[in-house]
C-alpha cells in the first residue's frame, strides 16, 4: 500500500487555530458503517448513540509543558523539547532547535530555576540528550515557565497571554491525570464532566487507559511503501480495574468505544503482546494500516488526521478507506475543522 493513497487537499483555512467554544459543541460526523451513511450532528449528540450497551475507553494522558526557550551564554536563544526521561539521573530525551547552535557541555538557562545541560546527542532524528539543572519538583517548575507544545500547524508565535492561558485549559482533556505526553488525545477534548455523566446515567461503562503520546504523533511518514513506516515507541498502562472491565464487556457481547487513535493502539497492542487483555505497563509501537483485523475496539470517536498520517491508516482500517476519504470529502465540502482543535467523527 502506497503512501500517496492516503494523501488529500486540505484549504489551510479548514486547520482549527483555537477550539470550539464549549468543548461539547463541536460539530460531529457520524459514520455508519453497516449502510455507509454520514450523518452530521455535535458532539453534544454523543449521548444518543451510545447506551448500556457500549463501554467507553478514554486516554487519561496528560500532556507536559514540555516547550522550553532559554539562552545560551553568548545570548542566543534555544528551545528545548523534552520528549520524555532519558533515565533516572535527571536526564531527558530532547529536541533542540536550532541544533546547530548547541555541543556537548552547552549549558542553556531556562529560567532562575531551571538550566539544561547538553550532554550528548543520539543517532535517532536530531535527538539529545540534556541533563535538567533544578531544585525542588521539576513538573511544578514545568508549570511556571514551560509552554503547552502545540502541533506546528497551530500558529502561536505571537501568541497572547490570554491564548496562553486558553491553551494551558483547553489543550487538556477534562480527565487528565497522568502526567507524560507532549501532544493531547484530541478526540478527548470535546468531552465535558456533564456529558460523561449522562453517559453513565444510560450505562454506560466508562473506562481508562494510559498511553504517553509522544513526538511521533507529529512525524509524517516519509516512505512511499507504507510498509517500511517504523512507528515511534509509546508506554503505556492498562489497570486491572479496566482490564476486567474490557474482558466482562466483550464476555457479555457489549461493544468496546475507543476515544482516539491512542486508546486504539493501547488496547490493540496489549492484545498482540498477550493474546488478551490484562493489567500491564508495557510499549507500543503498533502500526494499523488497512487491512487490519480489530481484535478489541469495535467504535472510534477521533479527529480528523493529517494527510498522509498514520492516525489516518488507522481510521481507514476501521471504517475501510474508500469510505473514509468519502467522508473527509464531505467534511470539507461542509467546512468542518480540522486536526488537533477542530471536529471529529464517530465511526459507528
Amino acid at each position: 500500500m502506497l503512501l500517496s493513497e492516503f494523501d488529500y487537499v486540505l484549504p489551510e483555512e479548514l486547520i482549527a487555530q483555537t477550539p470550539a467554544e464549549k468543548r461539547q459543541n463541536s460539530r460531529m460526523m457520524v459514520l455508519n458503517r453497516t449502510n455507509k451513511l454520514i450523518e452530521h450532528k455535535h458532539f453534544f449528540n454523543i449521548v444518543d448513540y451510545l447506551n448500556e450497551n457500549h463501554v467507553l475507553i478514554l486516554n487519561n494522558t496528560k500532556v507536559m509543558p514540555a516547550r522550553l526557550y532559554g539562552y545560551k551564554d553568548t545570548g542566543a536563544k534555544i528551545e528545548v523539547f523534552l520528549l520524555k526521561k532519558f533515565d533516572d539521573n535527571n536526564r531527558w530525551e530532547v529536541l533542540i532547535r536550532p541544533s546547530k547552535r548547541v555541543r556537548v557541555g552547552t549549558l542553556i538557562k531556562i529560567s532562575e530555576e531551571l538550566s539544561a545541560e547538553v550532554m550528548m546527542p543520539l543517532p535517532d532524528d536530531g535527538k539529545w540528550v540534556v541533563k535538567m539543572l533544578y531544585e525542588g519538583d521539576l513538573l511544578k517548575i514545568l508549570h511556571k515557565v514551560g509552554n503547552i507544545p502545540l502541533p506546528p500547524y497551530i500558529e502561536r508565535k505571537m501568541a497572547t497571554e490570554d491564548l496562553r492561558k486558553l491553551d494551558f485549559e483547553r489543550y487538556q482533556t477534562v480527565y487528565a491525570k497522568n502526567e507524560g505526553s507532549v501532544a493531547a488525545p484530541t478526540a478527548g477534548l470535546h468531552f465535558t464532566d456533564e456529558i460523561l455523566n449522562q453517559l453513565k446515567n444510560k450505562g454506560v461503562e466508562i473506562g481508562y487507559v494510559t498511553l504517553d503520546v509522544g513526538i511521533g504523533t507529529f512525524r509524517p511518514v516519509k516512505c512511499e511503501n507504507i510498509l517500511e513506516h517504523q512507528m515511534d515507541t509509546e508506554t503505556f498502562e492498562i489497570s486491572e480495574q479496566t482490564a476486567n472491565l474490557i474482558n466482562r464487556a466483550k464476555n457479555e457481547g457489549k461493544k468496546i468505544v475507543a476515544v482516539g487513535t491512542t486508546t486504539v493502539r493501547t488496547l490493540e497492542s496489549a492484545y498482540k503482546i498477550y493474546g488478551e487483555i490484562k493489567a500491564c505497563k508495557s510499549a507500543s509501537n503498533l502500526f494499523i494500516y488497512p487491512p487490519y483485523e480489530f481484535k478489541v475496539v469495535d467504535n472510534l470517536i477521533t479527529n480528523f488526521h493529517l494527510p498522509k498520517s498514520t492516525l489516518l491508516m488507522l481510521v481507514s482500517a476501521l471504517a475501510t478507506k474508500d469510505f473514509v476519504f468519502n467522508a473527509y470529502e464531505e467534511a470539507i465540502s461542509e467546512k468542518y475543522r480540522f486536526y488537533s482543535y477542530g471536529d471529529c467523527m464517530f465511526i459507528n
